[in-house]
């Protein structure tokens, strides 16, 4: 009895060994890939924030932070793909002969400017139904005089404080200030006090009226 309690100990032992082996060499292969992304087209080397980082034939990857940091876990020899809009694709490999877990990587991108053909939309389906429209228009003075209303500087004027602004605007608006300040990235933004084109618009805006008190 005490030679099978032996032997079955013994064999769980050999088969523990086993596993942790191959545990070992299975972790051995593992890597942790991280490093920056940067915009390689000038010499100012700018941040790419949100850069996809995939791991090619396995699904599964990570992005870059705002300030184009990364870190993932990947194996040796495989396939890495950097991709951002308005930037080129990017492929790079794993080395497999790495002595270490640890690997780190300074990813250059490169701006990539895409032209998309003009496309022209039409409320009419043909020319045909736009003149049959066009001759069934109604130019009463009635509908001109409406339409000069709607075009008045001051229906204008209160119209851009009461709209609210759409996402696209927030949008532009977003993208401008960032692209302004990666222009000015490493060096103090110039003031205006001393930019006369700012003087001038500031004359033009008085001479207007802009900073009288409106009445309610």
């Amino acid at each position: 009895m005490n030679l099978k309690i032996l032997g079955i100990a013994f064999l769980t032992l050999i088969f523990c060994g086993t596993l942790s082996a191959q545990r070992v060499v299975q972790d051995s292969n593992l890597v942790q890939f991280s490093g920056m992304i940067l915009d390689g087209t000038t010499a100012e080397l700018i941040p790419v924030p949100y850069t996809n980082v995939l791991i090619k034939s396995k699904g599964r990857g990570t992005y870059s932070d705002f300030n184009g940091f990364f870190s993932i876990v990947v194996e040796k020899g495989d396939v890495i793909e950097f991709s951002a809009v308005g930037y080129k694709t990017v492929n790079y490999t794993i080395p497999n002969d790495l002595d270490d877990n640890r690997y780190s990587l300074v990813q250059l991108m490169t701006q990539d400017t895409i032209n998309l053909p003009e496309t022209v939309v039409f409320p009419w389906p043909s020319k045909e139904h736009f003149k049959l429209e066009f001759l069934a228009m109604d130019v009463s003075s009635e509908m001109e005089a409406r339409a000069l209303r709607n075009v008045a500087n001051e229906t204008l004027e209160r119209m851009r404080y009461a709209v609210p602004s759409v996402g696209a605007e927030h949008a532009n608006y977003y993208l401008r200030q960032q692209a302004r300040e990666y222009y000015y990235i490493g060096q103090q933004p110039p003031m205006n006090i001393f930019n006369p084109i700012a003087w001038k618009q500031f004359f033009d805006a008085w001479k207007r009226g802009d900073y009288k008190k409106k009445k309610e």
